[in-house]
């Protein structure tokens, strides 16, 4: 028997093996504690408007009193999950975790209550919240737990369990209602992303369709011309597909017993491959943890239904040496995907990870490369990421940084409000990287601060590198609730002007040539004098040049057109004009932003920021004085950071960190003579 095109038989083995991790250890699938994993536990209970690391902190604090801020940010790992999601919550009751609230008079079951099918058996997590001044126990179907005084315990149980505290039964009727079934049929005429809700806010899905949410809490699942089973009570009906589109919703109470067809066809708002602009998501797992493990047809599906144009897998371990998705990218790499066609093109590459000094992700890659991480369960934090940039260039990736800085900081604050605290996957590395050309994009659409990240981007182009502008959404798509990381891939994108056919050796020439701008959802153009974002014009001093900036979407609330010294206009959306004359090297971009909106999946809202258009100066490229100065301060704090927090088995190998740093250094000091 041939191999399922989609499935290959290794990428099957693989597969089997993470469902066969997640039975036995459940979400985090066994990895080491460290303080992102156990932050995914906890954030599958928790919604984007509660307090993970107040919390989380606080807790830590009151353990180790003495401990700096910087060495509670490494201790994260050390939480305890389950009271840390009871505090957080605060007397909430989320749809998928019921209280059983202990207390000194009693016990009582407090839940949302989930509608079930007719007869159909259900599992729910249940949080056993102590309030009582003694251990309190509690046996379910025979299982006994213990919780703490004043404790809480996040168990799993069946909707026919048995639950007694202290030897008596407690009613878990509260639990679920039985609803008599009906169906759906959903059609849109092309693949699209649904979302059928209850009067309750429950999500719907098709049979074998896994239970996912977006980062704004809504459900959803991708596909055209599906059955589902639903409640025969009120129901709505949403359909979109991507950010070029816009929704569409249906109201209706289907008949019990009955199939009710839906159909439902969402709006184009913008067609950026009619101009010849193609979107990609450049940082998207497959599997790495969850709910449910992903296999690629999952991903397939999701691309066509976001109409995703781009969409690069990235293999990457989580907290030790296992690489998810290693076989696919050992079967895949150097190929697109089984489900690529004219207008969608799919890919695998890598991210390597170092929590200390960043992480960075592949596109285009050749084969796979001999490293993927450095710095995991007390192993070195060696070599340099520059090592494995280079390899990753060698093997035709075009490489860039991840969800690269996390607070958003004052434009003019100092390196160290960027730099981040302890092992936070911050991309400390990426100023000598991007001096030593040895990057070539920063993902400033990411899933922490796009803030932050746009004004590092603006310092390192001002101080005269020259790096694109990219968006990666860091989607997990075996994650089912976990905000931005069971969101839809793509709800960040980087457009890409491409012109001819779309390839992977054409969408890659266009992010090198910087041909880009990376969106939440609108559609952002600059010109200037005619040219777009990734060209250079050779000026003489003093000529004048006229900017344009449009956009398209209608969670846009401002525009900027910024340079090298600030921003040189505003106004609303829709259409921005400015002029200029340029008596030094610059550069101009533009920037689009907005509130919370439907549309945007980002937790502050719209964005979109474009590449520059770089004005040379009598030969001369942009090198402003106070950016370069800016880097060079960055540097001599990251050597103080790597020599207090790095892990090392020889000076040597610390000394590879300080030489890297050391050729940066040399390479934006001759900038200041220049």
């Amino acid at each position: 028997m041939r191999d399922d095109p989609l499935l290959p038989e290794p990428v099957a083995r693989a597969l089997a093996g993470y469902r066969s991790l997640r039975d036995e250890h459940g979400l985090t699938w066994g990895e080491p504690p460290l303080s992102y994993v156990v932050q995914a536990r906890a954030t599958v209970f928790l919604g984007p408007r509660h307090d993970y690391w107040g919390p989380a902190l606080r807790q830590l604090a009151a353990r180790h009193p003495r401990l700096p801020l910087a060495e509670l940010v490494d201790r994260l790992g050390e939480v305890d999950v389950d009271r840390l999601v009871r505090d957080a919550l605060a007397g909430e009751v989320p749809d998928n975790l019921p209280a059983l609230r202990l207390t000194p008079s009693g016990a009582v079951v407090e839940a949302a209550g989930r509608v079930v099918l007719g007869d159909a058996p259900f599992r729910t997590a249940l949080l056993l919240d102590s309030r009582r001044p003694d251990p309190a126990e509690v046996v379910v179907d025979g299982v006994r737990h213990e919780v703490p005084p004043g404790g809480a315990v996040i168990v799993e149980v069946a909707g026919s369990a048995e639950v007694t505290v202290a030897g008596r039964p407690v009613d878990l009727s509260p639990l679920a209602r039985r609803a008599a079934p009906a169906a759906l049929r959903l059609r849109a005429g092309f693949p699209c992303r649904w979302s059928v809700t209850g009067a309750n806010g429950q999500g719907w899905y098709p049979e074998g369709a896994p239970p996912k949410m977006d980062a704004h809490g809504r459900p959803y699942f991708h596909g055209d011309d599906l059955v589902m089973a639903v409640p025969a009570e009120p129901l709505t009906v949403t359909v979109t597909r991507g950010m070029e589109y816009a929704s569409a919703e249906a109201a209706l109470t289907p008949e019990a017993g009955r199939e009710t067809l839906v159909e439902l066809t969402p709006e184009r708002l913008y067609d950026a491959a009619g101009r010849g602009w193609y979107g990609g998501d450049l940082h998207v797992h497959l599997n790495w943890m969850g709910e449910e493990p992903a296999a690629p047809e999952l991903a397939a599906a999701a691309q066509h239904g976001e109409d995703l144009h781009v969409l690069n897998l990235v293999a990457g371990n989580v907290a030790g040496a296992r690489v998810y998705d290693d076989e696919a990218l050992a079967h895949w790499a150097g190929r697109d995907l089984p489900w690529s066609d004219g207008r969608h093109l799919a890919t695998i590459g890598v991210e390597y990870r170092n929590d200390l000094v960043g992480h960075a992700t592949a596109f285009g890659l050749r084969a796979a490369p001999e490293r993927r991480h450095s710095g995991f369960l007390g192993t070195a934090d060696w070599p340099p990421n520059a090592v494995a940039l280079e390899r990753l260039r060698a093997l035709g990736g075009v490489t860039g940084y991840g969800h690269p800085f996390h607070t958003a900081f004052a434009a003019d604050a100092p390196p160290g409000a960027a730099l981040g605290l302890g092992r936070d996957c911050s991309a400390r590395e990426i100023v000598a990287d991007a001096a030593l050309g040895l990057v070539d994009t920063l993902d400033v659409l990411n899933h922490t601060s796009v803030t932050a990240t746009a004004a590092v981007y603006r310092r390192l182009v001002g101080a005269g590198n020259r790096l694109a502008v990219s968006a990666g959404t860091d989607v997990v798509l075996s994650f089912c609730r976990r905000g931005t990381a069971s969101a839809p891939p793509g709800w960040g994108r980087v457009y890409a002007h491409v012109g001819g056919p779309l390839t992977a050796a054409a969408y890659a020439e266009a992010l090198l040539l910087g041909r880009t701008f990376a969106t939440s959802g609108p559609w952002l153009e600059l010109t200037v004098d005619g040219h777009g974002p990734g060209d250079t014009l050779e000026l003489p001093a003093g000529r004048r040049v006229e900017i344009a900036v449009g956009s398209v979407g209608p969670e846009v609330e401002r525009l900027e057109i910024r340079t090298a010294d600030g921003v040189l206009a505003e106004g609303p959306p829709g259409q921005l004009v400015a002029s200029m004359t340029v008596d030094r090297p610059t550069y101009v971009v533009a920037v689009a932003t907005g509130g919370p909106h439907p549309r945007a999946m980002h937790p502050s809202g719209a964005y979109a920021h474009t590449s520059p258009v770089y004005l040379d100066v009598a030969g001369e490229h942009v090198a402003r004085e106070a950016d370069v100065r800016w880097c060079l301060t960055w540097l001599d704090r990251l050597e103080e950071i790597l020599r207090e927090s790095g892990t090392f088995e020889s000076k040597e190998q610390l000394a590879d960190h300080l030489e890297l740093y050391g050729r940066a250094r040399a390479v934006y000091r001759a900038r200041l003579r220049t």
